[in-house]
């Protein structure tokens, strides 16, 4: 009787451990077979886990940090924002530690002032540096972000380790931009002008950066000789600016690289991002060189 109590209570126990494993069985399966959920992509510019508000020059300037590592500072066209500048912000985050910037007037980068100059941009560049402890950074511009970039370099080079610009101009003349282009910008700044005066308030703050595009920058031949970082002055071979104003940047600045991206538009950073991107990285993480091809090595 003894010995069958005992069998009875281990047959018990078998059958218990088999229950818990069978259920174990089937929950780890259940797990497996469902499916995971997507990762939310993140919304460059609208990033309240990344971004924040900085006062600069009497404005809040917004920015917005990814990744870690050496800074890297990322600088918008005209009428843009950090959106802008998404597919650059998700390639160097993976090396560099990047400072998004929505520029004055711009993105959720706010202004109280009834017009704009890139000196202003640039100063606020410089200063929300100093507020980020940031000594020097590399920096990636487009267009009106290339300028600042530029100017950012002639004026404090010491917060510029290498600066990669892409389709800067240096005056608002006509050898800047193809004639078609300069024609059609004239005609929506008159427009917007015209729509400013007819009482539209709202069209104020696209008029207010037309008219920068109009009437600046002015960077000096001496302005770019000033500039000691090492910078790679880019375009595409299907640009707004013209392939001769681009040399012209690239010879007057002592340390330059030109490069001409194929197939590429003024928008290559998102047109042609894959190329773009690795071009500068190269550039960022090669020695600096100049070499002449009259001497032979």
């Amino acid at each position: 009787m003894i010995a069958l109590k005992f069998f009875k209570q281990g047959l018990c126990k078998i059958k218990t451990c088999f229950f818990l494993v069978l259920i174990t069985t089937i929950a780890l399966a259940a797990c497996k077979d469902k499916p995971k959920e997507k990762e939310k992509p993140v919304t460059y510019g609208d990033n309240s886990v990344a971004g924040n508000y900085a006062d600069v020059n009497g404005i809040k300037i917004y920015y917005e940090t990814y990744g870690k590592g050496e800074p890297i500072v990322l600088l918008h066209g005209n009428g843009g924002s950090i959106g802008s500048m998404r597919n650059q912000v998700a390639y160097f985050s993976k090396h560099y530690k990047v400072i998004a910037i929505d520029s004055r007037a711009q993105g959720k980068s706010n202004d109280i002032g009834d017009s704009l100059t890139y000196d202003e941009l640039a100063a606020d560049v410089n200063v929300l540096m100093d507020k980020l402890k940031m000594d020097s950074a590399y920096m990636i511009g487009q267009s009106d972000g290339a300028i600042v970039g530029l100017i950012v370099a002639s004026k404090y080079p010491a917060k510029v380790k290498m600066l990669a610009a892409m389709a800067p101009n240096i005056r608002p003349d006509s050898a800047v931009l193809y004639p078609q282009v300069e024609e059609d910008g004239k005609k929506e700044f008159i427009a917007f002008r015209d729509s400013l005066q007819s009482g539209h308030k709202e069209v104020a703050g696209r008029l207010k950066l037309l008219r920068l595009m109009q009437y600046h920058p002015h960077i000096t031949a001496s302005d770019l000789a000033a500039i000691k970082a090492p910078v790679m002055v880019m375009c595409g071979d299907r640009d707004v600016i013209q392939l001769s104003h681009i040399i012209e940047i690239f010879r007057g600045i002592p340390r330059s690289h030109l490069c001409v991206l194929p197939g590429s538009t003024h928008g290559a950073l998102r047109q042609n991002a894959k190329v773009f991107n690795e071009t500068i990285q190269h550039f960022f993480t090669t020695p600096f060189d100049m070499p002449n091809s009259f001497v032979v090595k």
